[in-house]
């Protein structure tokens, strides 16, 4: 699909579906709409007559029966201005691009005039772009009949002639950030069977070629060699051998000390290990490896979009299987930072792997700041619901930046409280920390679990769980993977550029 900007002075009616955004007592203007004398009058006797009153989330079709453009109106209302936001307008646009799909319209024209005022304008058009880029994806890969898109073409149309270089910039964003989105939806919903470790390495080197961000991959003999005692654990049982991948992008050379690492939990399936989870409970284990699939995904607009920052990504990819060589409840192992952990539960895993991950980063890449991002617990569903992810830090500033970047994207996240006395529930009497607290503050534990192999480097632990996962289709997601944390990292990265 093609997303384009025109001046209305230079553009007649193309497309097939016309997108006319109103607010609520707004009136219709033909010349900016660009709309004929029979379409306006037609547009305006719905809302004079009441039909259509621009409520927030309003949605009204006309379809005007006739061969030439446009042949559908699409109504979407906006509320108040004063309530205007982008998180609104992404979900209305989404839902707009859904229902013009369902009219098999080939093309849809959106004249921006009456957004452009409210926020800056890059922001509204990358919003717009994004939202028109998500809503356009199914999963159906593995199909015999499969949905065709007819969707080609979304023209944004300006008065301004000006302005158009800033929404092309918008455009351009919002394109490559969705496209980024749908790459960690569509690695999260790959099979297990067809994406493990060495498959996820595989799909990491081709992003970073198609985008320029460098990758390495460690075997199994190299793991060894770094003494990541807890990653192997995990990666005992499984016929698919663990793989490391390092994703490397240097977009601010001058100040190189100063490295971002991002740390992506890539467990390509979970059984549980001995501890084995339920049959239900295993179905959506392909993704486990959500965190991965966001960082490897961000990476691609990082570089994309070349943000200035020096960022290192990492993944510790394996799979949590059963065989006689598994890792049991009651074992001590070691770890790359030389703590020694008490294994009390086969299916805490994730944090084990994430932990050799985190030294790794820190140690070997000499990251400045981290931020590590997994499906890591269950406990942060029964905190947090499938709204908002839970975040554990030991840096409010890092957190803030974080927060900020949360609420461009509306990607939305929650800070859980990290004092001393959780920290007291990971302490083991026969090793230095046990692997998982307790039945109590699961996803609280488990991200200070996590940060135990910090030190004093600014961290932050995002636990998506509840987020990276969705049964049901929304506005712009689709059931399955939702690519939770990808358009997150990428802003939380523009926050922090120097």
């Amino acid at each position: 699909m093609i997303i384009t900007s025109k001046s209305i002075k230079s553009y007649s009616n193309e497309a097939e579906t016309k997108i006319i955004t109103i607010f609520e007592d707004s009136k219709l203007d033909k010349t900016d709409l660009g709309l004929d004398n029979e379409t306006l009058l037609k547009v305006k006797f719905i809302i004079e007559d009441k039909d259509f009153n621009g409520k927030n989330g309003e949605f009204r079709i006309l379809n005007l029966f006739r061969d030439k453009c446009p042949k559908n109106i699409i109504l979407i209302g906006l509320g108040n201005k004063e309530d205007f936001t982008l998180a609104e307008l992404r979900k209305n646009i989404a839902k707009s691009v859904k229902e013009s799909s369902k009219l098999k319209s080939k093309s849809i024209d959106l004249n921006v005039d009456n957004l452009v005022s409210l926020m800056k304008l890059s922001e509204t058009i990358r919003t717009i772009s994004e939202a028109t880029i998500m809503s356009n994806y199914t999963f159906d890969k593995y199909k015999v009949d499969k949905k065709l898109k007819v969707l080609e073409a979304f023209n944004i149309i300006y008065s301004k002639k000006e302005g158009l270089k800033e929404i092309n910039t918008g455009i351009n964003e919002g394109l490559i950030l969705g496209q980024a989105n749908i790459l960690a939806r569509t690695l999260v919903n790959e099979p297990s069977n067809l994406l493990g470790p060495l498959e996820l390495a595989y799909e990491a080197k081709k992003a970073g070629d198609e985008s320029g961000f460098e990758v390495e991959i460690f075997d199994e003999s190299s793991i060894k060699n770094l003494n990541m005692s807890a990653f192997l654990e995990v990666a005992r049982a499984s016929t698919n051998r663990p793989t490391l991948i390092v994703m490397r992008y240097n977009g601010n050379p001058e100040n190189s000390k100063e490295i971002i690492g991002l740390v992506g939990k890539g467990l390509t399936y979970d059984s549980g290990g001995l501890s084995i989870k339920t049959t239900p409970g295993m179905v959506t284990m392909k993704s486990d490896m959500g965190g991965a699939a966001a960082v490897i995904a961000a990476m691609t607009a990082i570089t994309k979009l070349k943000a200035k920052a020096n960022v290192v990504a990492v993944v510790a990819a394996c799979e949590n299987m059963i065989s006689g060589n598994s890792y049991r409840p009651g074992d001590i192992i070691n770890s790359m930072g030389g703590k020694t952990i008490e294994v009390l539960n086969t299916d805490a895993e994730g944090r084990l792997t994430l932990i050799d991950a985190v030294n790794y980063i820190i140690e070997k890449e000499h990251a400045t700041k981290v931020v590590d991002i997994a499906t890591l617990t269950g406990s942060v569903l029964h905190a947090l619901g499938n709204t908002a992810t839970g975040v554990v830090t030991n840096n409010d500033y890092f957190f803030n930046r974080l927060d900020v970047a949360s609420k461009t994207c509306d990607e939305k996240v929650w800070k859980l409280p990290a004092f001393d006395e959780y920290k007291e529930l990971i302490k083991s009497d026969v090793a230095d920390l046990k692997n998982v607290g307790g039945p109590n503050a699961g996803s609280i534990t488990a991200g200070l679990f996590i940060g135990e192999f910090v030190g004093a480097t600014p961290w932050l632990h995002l636990d998506i769980a509840g987020t990276a996962w969705t049964d049901k289709d929304s506005d712009y997601g689709s059931k399955g993977g939702t690519g939770e944390g990808a358009r997150l990292l990428y802003h939380l990265i523009k926050q922090l550029e120097n």
